[in-house]
């Protein structure tokens, strides 16, 4: 097995690889990487049919590398080093400092990437850095497509073209004025009880959040129309009406804004995502293993 075959397979599968070497179990590696077990167990099987040998040993204690699987997944730790390496290589021999190019959806583009490109520039100080911001995932995607960016903020449902891996989970929140009299918890009459405040027709979330109510048989209509987040949420504190919303999106909430779940639960899942196949350069590469770690590290802190 040769590292230029390493090299050729996706970063994600030598991710998975990596997660359950270091875990010990197919489980804890799909609690490290986000991932269900099932997705952790095809990722290796299908890796194992690829190149023609078996990686672990399965049993009843977890997953152990075969003599190997140890070999292999010490080259995968070699392979997704180098992604980290190569843009201080390139800086000492002269070449041309490449481009990150991102494009995000305006509230991810607030509250994700900040903290994640302030490492990676303390990282890589010389790589330049380009942000397209937009109002919705449509704009993100025809990005991506039309190569004005290598990577895409987004959230599912994501379009076939696109490979994603999830980064969070946004939950759609409710805001009510505040002199709002609610029953705790809220149901689906007190809500439709206010006028709405949403966005034109054709936006995603709100078609997301539509669907979700017609699920259970309501209906919600909005009695004003709006593109800004930031004016939505501002006309719900002077009592216009709720909205519902993206918690992200909704950020910064107003004091004294009311801020519910919805009566049924309901997360828009934010991805990072790149066109399907593409040879991903490795400061695009090393930029998404920071935004992956970043997202495991939250959901660590929260979930621990």
């Amino acid at each position: 097995m040769g590292q230029d075959r390493l090299g050729q397979l996706k970063p994600s599968q030598l991710r998975v690889l990596i997660a359950v070497a270091d875990g010990g179990s197919f489980s804890e590696a799909a609690l490290q990487l986000q991932l269900s077990q099932s997705a952790v167990s095809y990722a290796i099987a299908t890796l194992e049919e690829d190149l023609g040998v078996v990686l672990f040993s399965r049993g009843r204690y977890g997953a152990v590398s075969t003599p190997v699987g140890q070999q292999i997944v010490e080259r995968a730790r070699h392979v997704l080093h180098l992604a980290y390496i190569y843009p201080l290589s390139i800086l000492a021999t002269g070449v041309a400092v490449p481009q990150l190019r991102i494009a995000a959806f305006r509230s991810a583009a607030t509250h994700i990437l900040p903290e994640v490109i302030a490492q990676y520039c303390q990282r890589y100080p010389a790589i330049a850095i380009t942000i397209a911001e937009y109002d919705d995932r449509p704009d993100v995607e025809a990005d991506l497509r039309k190569g004005k960016a290598d990577v895409g903020i987004t959230y599912l449902p994501h379009a076939p073209d696109l490979e994603a891996s999830e980064l969070t989970r946004d939950e759609f929140v409710v805001l009510f004025p505040p002199d709002a009299k609610l029953p705790k918890p809220l149901t689906w009459e007190a809500l439709t009880s206010y006028p709405l405040i949403m966005a034109p027709d054709g936006d995603s979330c709100d078609a997301m959040v539509i669907h979700h109510g017609r699920q259970y048989n309501v209906e919600l209509k909005p009695t004003y129309q709006i593109r800004s987040d930031a004016t939505i949420v501002n006309m719900v504190a002077k009592g216009l009406g709720a909205a519902i919303s993206p918690r992200l999106a909704a950020e910064p909430i107003p004091a004294g804004v009311q801020v519910y779940s919805l009566p049924d639960p309901f997360y828009r899942i934010i991805c990072v995502a790149t066109l399907a196949e593409a040879l991903l350069p490795p400061p695009v590469f090393a930029f998404m293993e920071m935004l992956k770690d970043a997202a495991i590290q939250e959901y660590l802190a929260v979930n621990t």
